[in-house]
This record gives structure tokens, C-alpha cells and sequence, in this order.
């Protein structure tokens, strides 16, 4: 899987996969904000999880993909951290970890971008490679978190654009003279 990638492509790679990922968990953070704490137990189904759990479900997971780039190893062994007591405390253990984990990624050698990753038997891409599996398990469980806020009362935040509830105010643009 590693043919025809170069240690300049990784770290460009790395580079605008870390940013991308910087932005969304900023999206993700206002959608989590978003989840009114009384009715953070609030599931669509019985098989769903309810809002918080959801919301924790990002946190760690967003945080345990980062940081297993990072060690070089997927380590589903371990325990989760407990479940912080409001959806404050998730939003702010998920920016403070989050950060910490990017962090560790933007440190990483070409090299160690190179280094191939056992993915429970699944994949054995070169580390790098899964950081958008990282993005894309974020936006995927942050747009399902979203549909949960107008049945819990709350306001949906922009995300893509403007939403109903925060509609897209477009920048002031300054004319120039010709």
C-alpha cells in the first residue's frame, strides 16, 4: 500500500489531514454544545445510544484513533476513560485530549507516516493513511449527534453552511478600486 507514497506526500498528507481534523472537531464541539444537558439522555430508538453517550463515543474515539496513529499500534484492549459528568466536561476533555493527540501526529517523521498500522486484522496501511478514517468516523457519528437536537428542543449550529437555526451570514467583502 506503501508504492508511490513519498516521504514528502506523507508529511504534506499529515499535514492537511491534522488541519482538517482540527476544523471539524471545532464543528463537532458547537454540535456537541448544542446537546441541552436535561435532555442529554434522549435516544431516537431504543437501539440507538442516547445523546451523551454519543457524544462520549466521539470524544474517545476521535482520541483513541489519534493517538493510536501516533503510538504506531491500534490497542483495542484497554479501558475507556469514565465518562465525564456533563456534556461541558465531554466538550472540554475532548478539545484538551484532542489537541494533545494532534499534537503527537504533526511530531511524527516521514518515516513513522510510512510505518504500516495492523488494523484489527482488517487493514495494514501505512499510519498516515488512517487519519482520514479518523475524520470520516468524526463527521459520520457528529451528523447522527446532529439529528438528535430539533426532537431534544434544541438548536441545530451550522456545520456545512448556514442551518435553519444559524443561517450562513456570508463575510463582509471590501471593494477594491480598479
Amino acid at each position: 500500500m506503501s508504492q508511490g507514497l513519498t516521504p514528502e506526500f506523507v508529511v504534506t498528507y499529515r499535514d492537511m489531514m491534522v488541519d482538517g481534523v482540527k476544523r471539524e472537531a471545532e464543528i463537532t464541539k458547537k454540535v456537541m454544545q448544542a446537546v441541552p444537558e436535561a435532555r442529554s439522555d434522549y435516544r431516537p430508538d431504543p437501539n440507538a445510544r442516547t445523546a451523551k453517550d454519543l457524544a462520549w463515543h466521539i470524544a474517545t474515539s476521535d482520541v483513541h484513533f489519534a493517538e493510536s496513529v501516533a503510538n504506531l499500534k491500534f490497542d483495542m484492549t484497554g479501558e475507556s476513560p469514565e465518562m465525564p459528568a456533563t456534556i461541558a466536561d465531554i466538550v472540554a476533555w475532548y478539545d484538551q485530549n484532542l489537541q494533545r493527540a494532534l499534537a503527537r501526529l504533526e511530531k511524527m517523521s516521514a518515516e513513522q507516516l510510512l510505518t504500516p498500522i495492523n488494523f484489527v486484522g482488517l487493514f495494514n496501511f501505512p499510519s498516515v493513511l488512517y487519519l482520514s478514517f479518523l475524520n470520516n468516523h468524526n463527521i459520520h457519528h457528529r451528523g447522527a449527534l446532529a439529528t438528535y437536537l430539533r426532537p431534544m428542543g434544541s438548536k441545530v449550529p451550522s456545520i456545512y453552511g448556514g442551518s435553519y437555526d444559524e443561517p450562513f451570514v456570508p463575510p463582509a467583502v471590501e471593494e477594491t478600486a480598479a
